[in-house]
């Protein structure tokens, strides 16, 4: 079972209809099982990789995701290329709910998720290059698709704040983010890119706009019913993002960038040094450099 491309649900996508030749991959990663049971499938002509990421009937909140089973898992059916799909709320005023954006850069304000691979004292250690947190090749794909879907807005660029959660933000904090130049807010975005990028994954979101958090007087306070409904109306528009791009990541899937060898130089521990037991439970992602 094989699969380059993969997908990652957010709330209110928990499957892609038209998938052919459908089997399940629910494996025992080094860090336990994904959220839920990969769907693999043919999808526009290409094997695909879908994960609901809070599992089929939301069971996960963000600070619980096993996000490191989840892109590990990933690695294991071959994914060289993941498209997130996720729910934020809106900092900017001319953001509206229901446009979409194609972030750029990501603020980390999580504290309680495990955010690398290369931690629990495994005895080896590798700092990744993260200036640009999101794959540019993917992202201009995700962007061209998006803007072919009729979405009233698209957005190119934006900086992506990830908070903890699962509480939604206070007045204060949401104004504090604003004033700091952030433009969206979401609770999910990491540490997916950071292991995605340990991982040497391409890796994008696409952000569904949902609501304008509550910094916004003129507008209601979020809620769980407004992202929901706002996510849903906006469900069938990422399906057509999907399908859209996947043929175009399908042209460039032997293409390199910068992702695809991250962590070439990022490994600083001395090999003689490494555990054997470390060099097992990281073997997918750092046996071509041991």
């Amino acid at each position: 079972m094989e699969a380059k491309i993969g997908v990652i649900g957010g709330s209110g996508l928990y499957q892609i209809e038209g998938l052919e030749d459908i089997e399940e991959f629910y494996p025992d990663t080094p860090w336990g099982k994904p959220s839920d049971a990969i769907t693999v499938g043919t999808l526009e002509g290409q094997r695909v990789a879908f994960l609901p990421r809070h599992g089929k009937g939301h069971r996960f909140n963000p600070t619980d995701l096993p996000v490191r089973a989840n892109i590990y898992a990933f690695k294991m059916l071959g994914v060289e290329w993941i498209i997130s799909i996720s729910a934020v709320g809106s900092l900017r005023e001319e953001i509206a709910p229901l446009d979409l954006v194609i972030p750029d850069q990501i603020f980390d304000r999580t504290s309680l998720r495990p955010r690398t691979y290369f931690g629990d004292n495994l005895g080896i250690v590798a700092h990744v290059t993260f200036a640009d947190p999101f794959c540019n090749t993917l992202r201009g794909i995700l962007y061209e698709a998006a803007n072919q879907t009729g979405a009233r807005k698209v957005y190119n660029s934006g900086t992506y704040v990830c908070m903890e959660g699962p509480l939604f933000s206070s007045r204060a904090e949401s104004n504090f983010y604003r004033k700091m130049d952030c433009d969206i807010i979401g609770m999910t975005a990491l540490p997916e890119a950071k292991l995605a990028r340990e991982a040497e994954i391409h890796y994008a979101v696409v952000a569904c706009s949902t609501d304008y958090d509550c910094w916004h007087e003129g507008e209601e306070s979020v809620t769980i019913e407004m992202v929901v409904n706002n996510l849903t109306q906006n469900v069938g528009r990422a399906k057509q993002i999907i399908r859209l791009a996947i043929p175009k990541i399908a042209e460039l899937i032997q293409a390199g960038c910068g992702c695809d060898n991250a962590l070439e130089n990022a490994i600083m521990t001395d090999r003689s040094k490494i555990p054997a037991a470390s060099i097992e439970k990281l073997g997918l992602l750092v046996n071509k450099y041991l």
